[in-house]
């Protein structure tokens, strides 16, 4: 299972690099969880949520970005800015990328600006 995850996570990084962002992390963790991707779009920093769920009997890969992962999805990113004094200050928005269905039949499914933060 991990490393389905990983190769959606590859897929996703690579096409949004296709479509202009920079990679600037991958699988950053803490104590508080981890960030799939970082990226930047322009100015923007990103952080990509990657998800994918091979039936939806418990719901779709975007509704498992519960509110729970998102407040750890927030405060990793916190963390992250923290350690990157660089992008402090640059506007930030949350991405999830999901993919339902076999991996080899999934396609993706890019939500930008997909929650605020409170």
């Amino acid at each position: 299972m991990r490393a389905a995850g990983a190769r959606f996570e590859e897929r996703a990084g690579a096409a949004l690099q296709r479509a202009g962002l920079k990679l600037l992390a991958r699988n950053y963790t803490t104590r508080h969880g981890e960030l799939d991707l970082v990226m930047l779009d322009g100015d923007t920093v990103v952080f990509v949520e990657v998800r994918h769920r091979l039936r939806a009997t418990h719901g779709s890969a975007a509704a498992s970005v519960t509110a729970s992962k998102r407040e750890k999805l927030i405060r990793t990113a916190e963390l992250w800015l923290a350690a990157h004094a660089r992008y402090a200050k640059c506007n930030c928005r949350f991405d999830v990328v999901t993919y339902d269905g076999p991996e080899e039949q999934a396609e993706m499914h890019w939500i930008g600006n997909a929650f605020e933060t409170d």
